[in-house]
Formats: C-alpha cells, sequence, structure tokens
C-alpha cells in the first residue's frame, strides 16, 4: 500500500475514536435514568400490586426479604408502662426481575427513587409496637435504591415506642429482655418470606448511653406465627438490658440502712427522755413510709413481692420496732415506779405500827412497880457459850478468801433483774439485738438475691 493511503487511513481513525469520545461526553446519565424509570416503571409496564417472583424466577416460590437494621438510640426503658423507645434505620432488600435495566457499560451503579410506592413493597409490620413515626426533617428520610440486576434496597429512618413486658421479682437487681418483632401482615409464608442479611444483620451506634441500663448483647432469631387464615413470617431481635445497680444503692438502700440506724439511737437516750424518744421514732417511721411510697410509686402494681420490696418491708418493720421497744420500755419503767410506790407505802405503814407498838410498850414500863427488880446480863460471856461459839462461826465465814471473778457473771451482772430496773435491761438487749438481727438479714439478703441473679444471667 502507498504511503499516502496510509497517512489517510491513520487519519480516519483518530476522527473516529474524537467523535466517539466526543459523544460520550455529551451523555447525560440523569436523562438515562430517567428513560430508564420511564422504561420500567412505565404505565401498563411494572404493576406494583403483583410481587415478584420467587427464587430463580419462579412464581411457585416465596418472595425472599433480606432484612437488617442499624440500631440508632435507645431513649427511655419505662418500668411503669413497660415499655422502651428506639430509634432506627431499617432496611429491606429483595429481588425484582421486573426492575432490570442496562447499566451503560457498568456507569450506573443504581437508580435511585424517594416514592415507596412506585415499586411493589413488603407488608411488614412491627407486631409489638405501640407508637410510631416516621422522620421528614428535613426532608422524608427514605429512599429506595433499584440495581441493575433487579435487586430493590429499601431504607428509612423510624422511631418506635415498643411493649417490653417485665419481671420485676429481682427488681432492682434485674435482667430485662425487650424484644423489637417484626412480621407479615397480609402474606403468608407460602408467598413472602423474611430473612435476616448474612454477616451483620444487627448494627448497635457506639457508646451507647442509656440512663439506668447497659446493653449487654442482643440476638436475632425467627418467630414465624401460625393463625387459623395460615402461617406468617417473622423475625425478631432480643435485647439484653442489665439495671444500673449504683443508682439505687446510692438512692434507696444507703438511706433505708441509715433510717434504720438512726432509729436505733433512742436505745441510748434515758429513758425518762420521753419527747425525744418519741419524736425521734415517729419521725423515722414516716421518712421510711415515704421513702418507701416514693419507691411503689415508680413501679406498676404486680402481684408478686419485688426484692426491693422485701428490703424496705424489712427496713420498715426495724423501724417499727424499734418505736415499739421504748413503748414496752416506757411501760415497764411505770410498772416498776407503781411497784417502788407500793413498796415505799408498805415500808411506812409498818415504820408507823412499830413506832405505835413502841410507844405501847413505854408506857406498860411507866405503869409498872417501881420497886421492880431487873435481872442484868453479864458483858463476858463464857467459852462454852453457845452464843458466841455462833458469833465466832459467823466471823470466821466473813474472812474467807473471795472467789475468782467469773467473766460470764461479770457480763450478766449488766442485765439487773429488779423491778425497777427491769426497762434498763431491755434497752441494753435491744442495744445488741437489734443490729446482730439487721445484719443477719443483710447477710440473707445480699446472698440469696445476688446468686438469683447470677443463675438468670
Amino acid at each position: 500500500m502507498a504511503p499516502g493511503h496510509y497517512f489517510w487511513a491513520i487519519f480516519y481513525f483518530a476522527c473516529l475514536c474524537s467523535a466517539s469520545l466526543a459523544n460520550n461526553a455529551k451523555v447525560n446519565f440523569r436523562e438515562k435514568e430517567k428513560k430508564i424509570l420511564d422504561q420500567i416503571l412505565g404505565a401498563g409496564k411494572y404493576d406494583a400490586r403483583i410481587r415478584p417472583s420467587g427464587i430463580n424466577g419462579t412464581d411457585l416460590e416465596a418472595t425472599q426479604v433480606f432484612v437488617n437494621m442499624f440500631l440508632r438510640s435507645i431513649s427511655k426503658i419505662d418500668d411503669y408502662k413497660m415499655e422502651y423507645s428506639v430509634q432506627l434505620t431499617f432496611r429491606e432488600q429483595w429481588l425484582d426481575e421486573r426492575l432490570k435495566f442496562d447499566d451503560i457499560g457498568g456507569r450506573l451503579k443504581y437508580l435511585t427513587l424517594t416514592e415507596a410506592n412506585r415499586v411493589w413493597m413488603p407488608d411488614l409490620f412491627f407486631s409489638n409496637e405501640k407508637e410510631g413515626h416516621f422522620h421528614n426533617i428535613i426532608m422524608p428520610n427514605v429512599y429506595i435504591r433499584i440495581f441493575p440486576y433487579g435487586s430493590v434496597l429499601y431504607s428509612i429512618r423510624i422511631s418506635l415506642t415498643l411493649a417490653c413486658p417485665m419481671n420485676l421479682k429481682l427488681y432492682p437487681l434485674d435482667r430485662q429482655v425487650c424484644s423489637l418483632r417484626m412480621a407479615s401482615y397480609g402474606w403468608t409464608t407460602a408467598d413472602l418470606v423474611f430473612l435476616w442479611k448474612e454477616g451483620d444483620p444487627v448494627q448497635v451506634v457506639k457508646n451507647l448511653h442509656l440512663p439506668r441500663f447497659t446493653l449487654e448483647k442482643f440476638l436475632t432469631d425467627y418467630c414465624n406465627s401460625k393463625t387459623n387464615t395460615g402461617e406468617y413470617s417473622c423475625l425478631k431481635v432480643d435485647l439484653l438490658f442489665k439495671r444500673e445497680f449504683s443508682y439505687y444503692l446510692i438512692q434507696i438502700y444507703i438511706p433505708c440502712c441509715m433510717l434504720v440506724i438512726v432509729s436505733w439511737v433512742s436505745f441510748w437516750l434515758d429513758q425518762g427522755a420521753v419527747p425525744a424518744r418519741v419524736s425521734l421514732g415517729v419521725t423515722t417511721l414516716l421518712t421510711m413510709a415515704t421513702q418507701t411510697s416514693g419507691i411503689n410509686a415508680s413501679l406498676p402494681p404486680v402481684s408478686y413481692t419485688k426484692a426491693i420490696d422485701v428490703w424496705t418491708g424489712v427496713c420498715l418493720t426495724f423501724v417499727f420496732g424499734a418505736l415499739l421497744e421504748f413503748a414496752l420500755v416506757n411501760y415497764a419503767s411505770r410498772s416498776a415506779d407503781r411497784a417502788a410506790d407500793m413498796h415505799r407505802e408498805n415500808m411506812k405503814k409498818k415504820r408507823r405500827e412499830l413506832e405505835q407498838a413502841s410507844l405501847d410498850a413505854a408506857s406498860d414500863l411507866l405503869d409498872t412497880d417501881s420497886n421492880a427488880t431487873f435481872a442484868m446480863k453479864p458483858l463476858v460471856r463464857h467459852p462454852g457459850d453457845p452464843l458466841a461459839l455462833e458469833k465466832l462461826r459467823q466471823c470466821e465465814v466473813h474472812m474467807q478468801a473471795p472467789k475468782r471473778p467469773n467473766c460470764c457473771r461479770s457480763w450478766l451482772a449488766k442485765f439487773p433483774t429488779r423491778k425497777c430496773s427491769r426497762s434498763k435491761r431491755i434497752d441494753v438487749i435491744s442495744r445488741i439485738t437489734f443490729p446482730l438481727v439487721f445484719a443477719l438479714f443483710n447477710l440473707v439478703y445480699w446472698s440469696t438475691y445476688l446468686f438469683r441473679e447470677e443463675e438468670e444471667e
């Protein structure tokens, strides 16, 4: 071939390449997207009322919808209403072969829609939902992506208030499991099946903070339900929450212990200080009752006994027992006073009788004959005198060596047995008995409920 022909061939090829590049540079992808959407979603071409085909495009198989979610926040867990509020990004993905399109050599990755009613949607609902709403600020937080091979991704941001039945027997040493349940409303498992996305179906935002709980872990599972209209596909997420005990230790347990200990101060007050002991007992009792009613006001009325009920009930019993102890001390003291008064009256009566008898004897002596003689007893006793021997024996007894003191008798000597000291004896016994019994109760309480908490874990 002549050199001129080579030149014209190369020039022609260069012109073709430049034209092709110019045409590619002028391609409007937004216009292409519009044409593709009109092509696959145009009138008479796509019916959103008909569900997609199943596996391998067969109509006999159920449509599979893969679900995953991103847990953004948990705002509150309400013990009284037994509910919790959560905000999440919910995603569903399924295959609809009717939506396949040309990706222009891999340049068009996906199409985006903001209107969910343009394509077929699964009829999923949250079965334990109480309240819920979508987010529309600034624009509706929802999108649909259609991929070239017909896959559809639906994503929406929602806030939900969900029911969470709780078992409060170990409150506040308890753990609660709150579920998030999703099910099909109208399509049975023969037409629609929900599946968890492989890999990581549930994601939780980092540094999730709750005021009174800690999210320990979460589990995904299936919960298909059968009714008289058929079997429906269901998914669930179980969120395991552990209650933070430090808050209740500071707000409930330590104040109750302090109130019980303050009620014991009356045991060291004088039994005659009636106003002080009554005021202390009544004040601690009313404060403890107010604390108990405040705790119960934040909890639902349940038919079983909670761990906090046992604690507040026993603390209230101890405070009430301290007040009753003073009533017993006061009664014993007044009984002793009455007994002492009666004893003094009897002694005065006997003394008056003796004085009267001595006066009568003196008058009888004055009336006797003045010449009467009296026999004088000798001042010195003979050695064989039995009276002298008896006196000597008594002296020997008193001069014997003292016995060695016994510790138990010394401790028991602190508890007087005379009637006038009975009230003091009650106070001394209460100073030892009340703290010992309360310490024993704490040992049993904490060992029992902490062990039961470990068993449930």
